[in-house]
């Protein structure tokens, strides 16, 4: 991605494996953890665990609780951290956020609970504090990662792109980090409402709609001409993973006016 995304590949890099079936999310939790230094391997199941868990030793491991390995994972981990005379917090990742999960998930061996849907400056905080406390190292947050021409800073919720910054609320940044974690590809309204809100939330029809129509207002993207998001008809959108700076305008700080902004009726 730049060079920070070359460092976080480096020999001192942390490594984080991902225990989770659903690739929109391990790619948020990827993208998310470049603000960490961490290199993400993922897997889908046990069996794919077990085999980076054989020549890779991680950090960090964020498991899916409601996955119907993670149990068994959990017992892999403890019996590689007693092998290798090592600690490997465990970040749990659950849809299920009552009591009697959590306390389960940590009778089960996990340093902290998370329940999805979750924003990635609490994920990062999150995974920064239990690595800290398990190997007693401080390892930095690089506020700030680069994605195209965008720099993003996931402490401040700015966005800069040359001179101009602009402010984002907590839900533009998660869409936005989203939909650029799956860069170049679409993703559809249905799952940016499973990730950002959550299954069991009872959305208004354009929920999805108008805020991306307000990160576009905000990054002054005309629909039309798309230089961050485009639409894809029927589908969803996708963010562009190049664009040019052209056209920026200072004035944008602030975010209160409409330029680049689409119509309301535009979905």
């Amino acid at each position: 991605m730049d060079a920070q995304a070359d460092e976080a590949r480096s020999d001192d890099a942390r490594r984080a494996l991902v225990l989770h079936d659903a690739n929109l999310i391990v790619d948020l939790i990827e993208l998310t953890l470049n603000h960490g230094l961490f290199v993400v391997r993922s897997a889908r199941d046990l069996g794919e665990a077990e085999a980076i868990l054989s020549e890779w030793h991680p950090h960090l491991s964020i498991v899916d609780m409601d996955h119907d390995d993670s149990t068994t994972f959990l017992s892999r981990i403890d019996a590689t951290n007693r092998l290798r005379g090592s600690v490997t917090p465990v970040l749990g990742l659950t849809r299920r956020g009552d009591l009697t999960t959590k306390l389960h998930a940590f009778d089960l061996g996990v340093d902290d609970i998370l329940t999805v849907p979750f924003s990635p400056e609490e994920l990062l905080a999150r995974a920064i504090v239990i690595s800290r406390r398990a190997t007693g190292t401080d390892r930095p947050i690089v506020p700030t990662i680069r994605i195209g021409e965008m720099e993003i800073d996931i402490v401040n919720r700015e966005v800069r792109a040359g001179t101009s910054v602009v402010h984002l609320s907590g839900i533009e940044q998660s869409l936005l980090y989203l939909l650029a974690s799956r860069s170049g590809r679409v993703v559809t309204r249905e799952q940016i409402l499973d990730v950002i809100w959550g299954p069991d939330f009872v959305a208004e029809s354009n929920i999805v709609d108008r805020h991306v129509r307000s990160l576009r207002i905000k990054l002054q993207n005309d629909y039309r001409t798309p230089r961050f998001i485009a639409t894809v008809p029927g589908q969803g959108y996708r963010f562009i993973p190049t664009f040019t700076n052209a056209g920026w305008n200072v004035r944008s700080e602030g975010a209160g006016g409409q330029t680049g902004g689409e119509p309301p009726h535009k979905k």
